[in-house]
C-alpha cells in the first residue's frame, strides 16, 4: 500500500467518512484518468489523493460550505496543505469573491488555480453521485438549478482548457 493510499484511509477512518463519499470520490478519480492521460507533467499522486479526499466537508454538511470545512478538516489532521487546497476549491469551475461573499463563505480564494486542483475540480463535475456524466449533462443541471451564467462560464472555459473540447 502507498503512502497516499494508507493517507486516505487514515482519513476515512478518523473522520468516519460514509460509503457513499468513499463511493463518490473513487468515480471521481477514476474519472480524473480521463483527464490526466492528455498530461505528462502533472503530479498523479496528488491528483489522486486530491479526488479521493475532496468530499470529506460532506461527513459534516452537504452544503456549499462542505468544501473549506473540508480543508479544515484536512488541516487539523495536518494533511499536505496542497490536498487541503484542492479540497478548498473543487467547487464547480470555482467560486468568484462576489459569489463567495454572497454565498456566506469565509474570505479565501476559492477558484482552482494549479492543474492538479483544476483537474480534481473538474472531474468532480463530470460525476453525478456515482455516474461520470458529460459536459452537457453538467450545464442542464446547472441550469435547472438556476446557477448563475458566469458559474457556467466558468465551467465551459475549465473544460475547453483541459480537454481542449
Amino acid at each position: 500500500m502507498s503512502n497516499i493510499d494508507t493517507l486516505i484511509d487514515e482519513v476515512y477512518l478518523k473522520l468516519k467518512c460514509s460509503d457513499y463519499i468513499i463511493d463518490h470520490c473513487k468515480v471521481v478519480y477514476e474519472r480524473s484518468k480521463d483527464i490526466t492521460k492528455f498530461y505528462d507533467n502533472v503530479d498523479l499522486d496528488l491528483i489522486k489523493a486530491g479526488c479521493m479526499l475532496h468530499d470529506v466537508g460532506r461527513t459534516i454538511t452537504n452544503g456549499i460550505e462542505h468544501a473549506y470545512l473540508g480543508a479544515d478538516l484536512l488541516r487539523d489532521l495536518e494533511v499536505d496543505e496542497k490536498i487541503c487546497l484542492i479540497t478548498e476549491r473543487h467547487i464547480g469551475a470555482g467560486i468568484t469573491p462576489d459569489e463567495a461573499k454572497a454565498l456566506g463563505l469565509p474570505d479565501r480564494n476559492y477558484i482552482p488555480e494549479t492543474i492538479e486542483e483544476k483537474i480534481v475540480a473538474h472531474s468532480d463535475n463530470l460525476v453525478h453521485g456515482v455516474t461520470k456524466i458529460d459536459l452537457d449533462f453538467v450545464i442542464e443541471k446547472w441550469n435547472n438549478k438556476n446557477m448563475k451564467q458566469e458559474s457556467i462560464d466558468m465551467l465551459i472555459k475549465l473544460h475547453e482548457e483541459l480537454l481542449g473540447d
